[in-house]
């Protein structure tokens, strides 16, 4: 491995106008204190190897894996049951050093399953030259909806090859939450007029890295350098709750039903004030992309899109931010990721 880390992270803020190292240090302290209360399990608990053979790797007592990517192939994991509903959960690590073309994700999908009309939450993570942030994404689709993608894309507060966060997933009937640690950075409620497009068939949780110099840094401009090889996301304190379901039965067990009452009772489930504050502060400072506000994309905004004045102000009809340099778009394009064909948005931040 090559060694020149990245510069400590209040070295990396000081580049950063003013406000954004102020921020830095307070936001930490704007989160509740307490942390979830979670049952973690092992590895072979909960998952089974998806691809990648010697690249998957456990460690002795099963409850770290770690994923590898070098020249000859990445790797990645799969719950071993479908999931109707649920909270999925993990902390990770993300490589360091130079990460550009990389892509970690932690979704939920069943597009192997459904391959014309899958459902799928996304974390995508997304490299970086050397001593430039991580950025990442989230995702969602519902019934094959990939033609219609609900993209947001967003910096982090932390530098997260140093230390382990954990990133998190809440998909109930009603709504879905991604976390970052205990805050929530984006709530997508469920309505009626989203229809299909809302995940509701059985899914299962992957974890994956792979190459993706094609789109993933600056529009493809930066390709993955396999001279920092081998490229190693870590995962641990794995969480899996939900009600393990078949695919293709057309009603849940009794069993599920309870179990969506005990999601929807879990201290997770709800977004207290603090938290909500979190999650308004979080955007403001940390979302550069917003589909909601990309009006060339969408000249009417998607049906659980909650347009607010205040926010939309800040952004182009590209639904890109109208300030902070940085902010630059590249035009769109289609890329394949993985299994299925998807349409996203390409965009370069750090021009």
């Amino acid at each position: 491995m090559v060694k020149n880390k990245m510069d400590c992270l209040c070295c990396w803020s000081l580049s950063k106008p003013f406000y954004l190292l102020l921020f830095f240090f307070s936001f930490p302290r704007m989160i509740a204190s307490a942390a979830f209360n979670l049952s973690t399990i092992s590895f072979d608990e909960g998952y089974s190897p998806l691809f990648g053979d010697g690249n998957l790797v456990r460690s002795p007592n099963g409850r770290t894996a770690r994923l590898l990517l070098d020249r000859f192939t990445g790797a990645g994991f799969i719950s071993s049951k479908m999931y109707k509903y649920g909270f999925f959960s993990a902390n990770i690590k993300l490589p360091g050093d130079y990460t550009a073309g990389l892509c970690v994700a932690f979704y939920t999908s069943n597009g192997d399953v459904f391959e014309k009309t899958h459902d799928e939450l996304d974390f995508e993570f997304l490299g970086n030259t050397e001593g430039k942030p991580w950025r990442f994404q989230t995702n969602l689709y519902g019934n094959g909806s990939t033609r219609r993608g609900r993209e947001e894309r967003y910096r982090l507060w932390f530098d997260p090859s140093k230390q382990f966060h954990r990133y998190s997933i809440l998909w109930t009937e009603k709504n879905i939450i991604f976390y970052i640690d205990d805050v929530p950075i984006r709530e997508v409620i469920r309505s009626e007029e989203m229809g299909g497009e809302y995940p509701s068939k059985p899914m299962s949780l992957y974890a994956t890295i792979w190459d993706a110099s094609n789109w993933a840094t600056s529009g493809g401009k930066y390709k993955v350098n396999y001279k920092y090889a081998p490229f190693v996301s870590e995962f641990k304190d794995f969480v899996l709750e939900g009600c393990p379901s078949d695919p293709i039965e057309e009603f849940p067990s009794v069993e599920c039903y309870e179990s969506y009452s005990r999601l929807e009772s879990a201290d997770y489930a709800t977004i207290t004030r603090r938290q909500r504050s979190a999650m308004r502060k979080f955007r403001q400072r940390y979302m550069y992309y917003s589909y909601c506000y990309d009006s060339l994309r969408y000249p009417v905004p998607p049906p659980e899109c909650v347009v607010i004045p205040s926010e939309k102000d800040r952004f182009r009809d590209t639904g890109r931010l109208r300030f902070g340099g940085s902010h630059q778009g590249r035009k769109r394009r289609s890329r394949r990721r993985g299994r299925i064909q998807v349409s996203r948005i390409e965009y370069d931040p750090d021009v």
